[in-house]
């Protein structure tokens, strides 16, 4: 992490935000704010969003601006990303959301401590760092990428270790989606305690 982030989280590398629809997992199909910080070590080969990993490139920005800024839109939703958003302390940003009347959403890999107040947290685990205990607790939502036929057993560890509400999706790699999504298919046919995650903001070509 940049030694320039304060560890108050009152400055955030901002790397975009921007109000649309979310495109994935249980919140699919409605509208939020979307701001995704800089700065990943999880490094995942098939990451549509590498801009990201490096957290010097984007700006440092005050955390109550991009409140300000999220506050301008009709949905009452924020979506927090990366990057990896949990690097940082998150307190400060999402405790100013919920005081202007904002839900806070996270979508993580789960690799770092959790902090920050969530009323809906996203958990996409990767091979190359495992998600910790208190983010596996915590969770809503696992979301799957499957990227070939060996993700279904490993997806199955996490659904072990996950909460009893959690919600289960298995979602396809977009560069491997005509190959993986029969697969998927007939495994949630034979084991429907998953669900399908689309990546539908790609078919609608929004962001």
């Amino acid at each position: 992490m940049s030694n320039q982030v304060p560890e108050d989280g009152t400055r955030l590398p901002l790397m975009e935000e921007f109000y649309t629809i979310q495109g994935e997992g249980y919140h699919t199909g409605t509208a939020a704010y979307f701001i995704r910080l800089g700065g990943c070590d999880v490094g995942c080969h098939w990451c549509d969003v590498k801009e990201s990993w490096d957290a010097s490139i984007h700006p440092l920005t005050a955390a109550d601006a991009i409140i300000e800024n999220a506050k301008r839109y009709p949905a009452k939703t924020v979506v927090i990303t990366g990057g990896e958003p949990l690097i940082y302390n998150l307190d400060y940003l999402t405790k100013g959301l919920h005081a202007a009347g904002i839900k806070t959403f996270i979508e993580t890999s789960g690799a770092y401590p959790l902090s920050g107040e969530w009323d809906w947290i996203c958990l996409s685990p990767k091979k190359f760092k495992a998600p910790r205990k208190d983010v596996l607790d915590a969770a809503g939502e696992l979301k799957v990428i499957v990227f070939n036929k060996s993700d279904f057993a490993w997806g199955e560890e996490y659904a072990q270790l996950v909460g009893p509400n959690c919600r289960l999706y298995l979602q396809p790699e977009w560069s491997k989606s005509k190959e993986m999504t029969p697969s998927i298919i007939d495994y949630v046919k034979e084991n429907p305690k998953w669900d399908i995650s689309l990546q539908t903001h790609k078919f609608l070509n929004i962001p």
